[in-house]
């Protein structure tokens, strides 16, 4: 018996393609994923006769759900060897999306969440399609929006960014392209004539979407942008608290109780992440900052226990300690961020 890869790495009229063949895991990236990609990435770099890459993937149910999960979770309640070494990997493959020379389209079609998103969003062309559901979850396991969550979500409009990294909130295509997340919808029975073509055209993935876009609808966020812009602004977490409940209006009261189920350790994180890579010069600054807070987070207990509750046993109740936002002291985020000896520092690919 013959197992098919995982990545179908392949060049086809012009367009390496880069297709996620994990449907049963709804293409969660692990290692060799990573890996896989990197390598074809590198070969199609200096390659004449590739004019862009197309990232998609198999089946209907999904782009790419996040990252292996339970790998991580198994490697932090250990010495995290395993986690840093995918995590070393995954943001050097996030880091060569960002720098690519060659135009990057990914087909967003379906679910997009965490390592989903950290290879979709580097690039220049990024398709939503009527089956995208986009989300940053991690809150709610314990750990923070990584895979360059501190680069991109600051620098979506006000803060916007701010309040889906915190909530964990699920955007459909309507949203996510009015927001600037993806660049263009086009409704899925319009994919084959995109990648159609692109086989014509594969210098100029942006123009061929331009000429296939329709209208994805009017975004129900629009009308809370202003009270995200407001409520959201704060530089802690608990003075968002306090103005979503002063604010007292549905909207704001439905947010907070969101924000009170998810670990107030990964919320003071994922605050301090997202305001100090939005004044961070660099891509590569950024991702250096998340490799130093991914080796230590997947080993804390908030970790271990969301993905407990919420992946392996799903009782969706998760027991967070420190169990509130005051318990969670500066010193002990302080750690979190704290830089790594300089021969265990990340670095991207030469």
């Amino acid at each position: 018996m013959t197992l098919e890869p995982e990545v179908l790495a392949r060049v086809e009229s012009g367009v390496g393609r880069l297709t996620l063949n994990r449907p049963k895991a709804l293409h969660a990236l692990n290692l060799s994923m990573c890996e896989a990609m990197i390598e074809a990435l590198l070969a199609w770099r200096e390659n004449e006769a590739v004019k862009s890459i197309l990232i998609d993937h198999t089946g209907e149910r999904g782009f790419c759900a996040g990252g292996d999960i339970r790998m991580i979770a198994e490697s932090g309640a250990g010495d995290a060897s395993a986690a840093r070494a995918f995590f070393d990997t995954e943001y050097k493959l996030n880091h060569l999306l960002f720098d690519y020379p060659k135009p990057v389209t990914a087909l967003v079609d379906g679910v997009v969440m965490g390592g989903g998103v950290g290879i979709s969003e580097p690039a220049d062309v990024r398709i939503a399609t009527e089956r995208t559901t986009y989300a940053m979850p991690e809150t709610g396991i314990g750990l923070f929006p990584d895979v360059g969550g501190g680069w991109f979500l600051p620098r979506l409009p006000g803060e916007v960014g701010t309040w889906l990294a915190l909530t964990g909130a699920r955007l459909k295509a309507a949203d996510t392209v009015f927001l600037g997340i993806h660049s263009h919808y086009l409704p899925t029975d319009a994919l084959e004539a995109f990648r159609a073509i692109l086989a014509a055209d594969p210098a100029h993935p942006v123009d061929v979407a331009d000429g296939l876009e329709a209208d994805p609808g009017e975004p129900p966020i629009e009308p809370h942008l202003p009270a995200i812009d407001r409520l959201f602004a704060h530089d802690r977490v608990e003075d968002i608290f306090a103005a979503l409940d002063a604010d007292g209006s549905d909207w704001a009261l439905a947010q907070l109780a969101v924000l009170k189920t998810k670990s107030p350790q990964s919320l003071k994180v994922t605050l301090r992440q997202l305001r100090a890579g939005r004044g961070l010069d660099s891509f590569a600054d950024n991702m250096a900052m998340e490799y130093r807070l991914g080796g230590r987070v997947v080993r804390t207990h908030d970790f271990q226990e969301g993905v407990r509750a919420v992946i392996v046993d799903k009782d969706n109740a998760p027991q967070w300690s420190p169990a509130t936002l005051e318990d969670v002291s500066d010193a002990a985020i302080d750690a979190l961020f704290a830089p790594l000896p300089d021969e265990e520092e990340w670095s991207p690919l030469v």
